[in-house]
């Protein structure tokens, strides 16, 4: 007998989040569209893709969110589609709005995790499977496995416990990712929004190695790289830049600047970035 997989599509601009999101369906038992702003979901849309559910972001290039709902909303073979709308905006004028153009649920994705958009995504369509009957009970392991939970080997827990590290990430809900991530496998994990902040943290508290987006909401990453490297107290701190930009420019400066390393977020899973941040650490301590 044939089993047809619910079918979600994911509108969502930040690479990363898509990756971490279609992971989780996907290992959940759906089957996963990805869409990377609303221009892009409408035209799918258009060419006849039809998805028993709407995964949409609200903030994205091209088109946002809303205006993709009110696309659905005036189109007949679109309005019935169930959309849960996944925002780093609170405003209830923004939820309200959602809520009359037909959107389920607006989750917030500083308060939100996987397990609960799973719940939210299973409650409205149904299908999927729990993790204990996939594959035997034992999770595929693909280029995009994702664990959060995993625990660190017994053979190295004690050289990584209680490590320093400082995550400098905008954005709320992949913050919150790397804040559990990283804790989960035994480092203790400070965590800033910008520049402002890290630089608080910084005063009176010395990690042992940072992650540092680039494009933040007061000054850049390369500033906030430039300005560690001149500090006699911290310009010996390991320094990833995680961003979603890598243009060879952007590289180039980023290491001309002093920093470790430099990991595409789209390219690499939570899992490659904590084993490298761990290689890093590894190394220092030899060196």
């Amino acid at each position: 007998m044939t089993i047809l997989l619910k079918n979600i599509l994911v509108v969502e601009d930040d690479a990363t989040l898509r990756t971490v999101i279609e992971d989780k369906l996907t290992k959940s038992g759906y089957t996963v569209e990805l869409a990377v702003d609303g221009k892009d979901a409408m035209d799918k849309l258009h060419a006849e893709l039809h998805p028993d559910l709407i995964l949409l972001d609200v903030i994205m290039p091209r088109k946002n969110g809303m205006e993709v709902l009110e696309e659905m909303h005036s189109d007949i073979n679109l309005s019935a589609i169930p959309v849960i709308m996944l925002s780093n905006s609170g405003q209830t004028a923004d939820k309200d709005r959602a809520k009359e153009l037909g959107a389920k649920d607006f989750l917030m994705k500083e308060t939100t995790d996987m397990e609960e958009i799973l719940e939210k995504v299973q409650a409205l369509i149904g299908g999927g499977m729990p993790m204990s009957k996939q594959d035997g009970g034992v999770p595929s392991k693909s280029r995009f496995t994702i664990d959060l939970n995993e625990t660190v080997p017994a053979q190295n827990a004690d050289a990584k416990k209680g490590q320093r590290l400082l995550t400098v990430e905008d954005d709320q809900f992949l913050r919150k990712l790397f804040v559990q991530k990283f804790t989960t496998a035994g480092f203790t994990v400070k965590d800033a929004e910008d520049a402002k902040e890290a630089f608080s943290i910084l005063e009176n508290w010395k990690p042992e190695i940072i992650l540092l987006d680039l494009i933040l909401p007061d000054i850049s990453g390369f500033e906030i790289l430039a300005t560690l490297k001149k500090d006699e107290r911290l310009k010996n701190i390991p320094i990833i830049i995680l961003s979603n930009l890598g243009q060879k420019q952007d590289i180039d400066r980023a290491m001309s600047l002093g920093a470790e390393g430099f990991m595409v977020k789209a390219s690499f899973t939570l899992e490659e970035i904590t084993e490298h941040v761990q290689k890093v650490l590894a190394a220092h301590a030899t060196s």
